[in-house]
């Protein structure tokens, strides 16, 4: 980190503003085709919204992103080859009429033999997702996810007791006004591997990014006053020279400094981790809540996925609001149901509520969003692919390509589907 004094030049071919995964992929892909790079951070720690505290032995996620194993972007950005996923139990758990239904697990056939009709129906449209390619998923017409269920002939109770709960988690959007292209894109990932966390909490995906880059590239602390092509003014460390200048912050402070981009609304997210006096005995379920009437979203024996989130002998609760803080005991009262467990003795760890966790995306959306705004200046983000991690890591990697190209510097190609742009 610089001292506040130090006000001298700073020079390297690209300055990347913001260290969150975003920047980090960027400064790798960047590093990697021999280009130098600084990466200027204005908080004290690195991941930007990816971030994990510890509190008596256990790893707390701010925001608990979901990933996938079947997310391309975790083996195409360099850094990551150590980062360890540990999946969720196949599929997931709903929790709707009183009953608890496991979703995205059998086949059709299975599902029929086993007596279930909507088991048998949402395993083959997950099915028929799954394989469709890219591109003629994409080619869909575009409405929001909730006018994109509706139209396609399922009966209510498999809507609303299942497929409306998985949309709602995956897309962290629980009114469903994300574009059906996007919904649909979640929904085909899901169905094409398996939820997972980073082991370690959410931090060490942005951490591992970090560590493989050249000692002293990133500098927290570094709070940025404006950017030009060949330029960064910070506040209190002097002016960084370069040859570009790439913006990985969120989509408000990128705007900030770059006035004219779009800012898109967000979605509001509230997690709260919960203590058990005792192990609990329970796989590594997601658990939904299929009851709209609540305010719970999901939740997760974290602990169980991930033995690293808790000491021996205890368990670590994970649940997710989709809006604002709801009342403690609210939530403790559904957690009792949904867990079929007293939960009076459980210790409420923490509260995080972040408001602008997640960039909405309502139709029409550019899942392509351009990254480069004229030579020498770009942006990336999860505001400018999907708001996902892979929409993160894609879009450093469409930005770095972006950088090298106005460089001269010759890339390998990898192919990328053809996608509709939005009006």
């Amino acid at each position: 980190m610089l001292s506040s004094a130090h006000h001298a030049a700073h020079h390297a071919d690209v300055v990347i503003v913001g260290a969150g995964v975003s920047g980090l992929a960027a400064a790798q892909h960047l590093i990697a085709a021999g280009v130098t790079v600084t990466v200027l951070e204005a908080a004290d720690d690195l991941g930007g919204r990816m971030a994990t505290e510890s509190a008596d032995g256990f790893r707390l996620d701010r925001i608990g992103q979901l990933l996938n194993t079947s997310y391309t972007e975790l083996e195409r950005t360099p850094g990551l080859r150590a980062l360890n996923l540990r999946p969720f139990t196949p599929g997931v758990l709903v929790h709707t009429d009183g009953k608890q239904l496991r979703v995205g697990v059998l086949t059709p056939a299975r599902a029929l033999a086993s007596g279930s009709l909507d088991q048998a129906r949402i395993s083959a449209a997950l099915g028929r997702l799954a394989t469709l390619p890219e591109e003629k998923l994409l080619a869909r017409p575009e409405r929001t996810a909730h006018a994109a269920l509706r139209s396609r002939g399922l009966p209510t109770r498999t809507l609303n007791g299942a497929l409306r709960p998985l949309l709602a988690t995956l897309l962290r959007d629980p009114e469903l006004t994300t574009s059906s292209r996007v919904a649909d894109l979640a929904l085909r990932t899901f169905a094409r591997g398996r939820l997972a966390v980073p082991e370690g909490g959410a931090a060490a995906l942005p951490e591992l990014l970090a560590a493989a880059l050249p000692p002293g590239t990133v500098r927290t602390g570094v709070r940025v006053r404006s950017v030009a092509t060949n330029l960064v003014t910070t506040e209190e460390h002097g002016d960084f020279r370069c040859r570009s200048v790439l913006l990985a912050t969120g989509a408000r402070a990128a705007a900030e400094l770059l006035p004219g981009l779009r800012v898109p609304a967000f979605h509001e997210v509230t997690v709260l981790h919960h203590a058990t006096t005792a192990p609990l005995s329970r796989d590594g379920s997601l658990l939904l809540d299929g009851d709209p009437q609540w305010p719970v979203s999901h939740t997760a024996v974290m602990s169980a996925v991930d033995p690293t989130r808790a000491p021996a002998g205890r368990s670590l609760v994970t649940t997710t609001v989709l809006g604002p803080p709801p009342p403690v005991r609210t939530v403790a009262s559904r957690l009792a149901r949904l867990y079929d467990t007293p939960t009076r003795e459980w210790e409420l760890l923490a509260v995080h509520h972040t408001p602008e966790a997640v960039p909405a995306m309502p139709p029409p959306h550019d899942m392509r969003r351009p990254v480069r705004v004229l030579a020498g200046l770009y942006v990336c983000g999860d505001h400018r692919d999907t708001n996902t991690v892979q929409g993160a890591l894609h879009s450093a990697r469409r930005a770095a390509g972006a950088v090298l190209r106005d460089f001269g510097i010759r890339l390998p190609v990898v192919p990328e589907p053809a996608l509709p742009v939005a009006a």
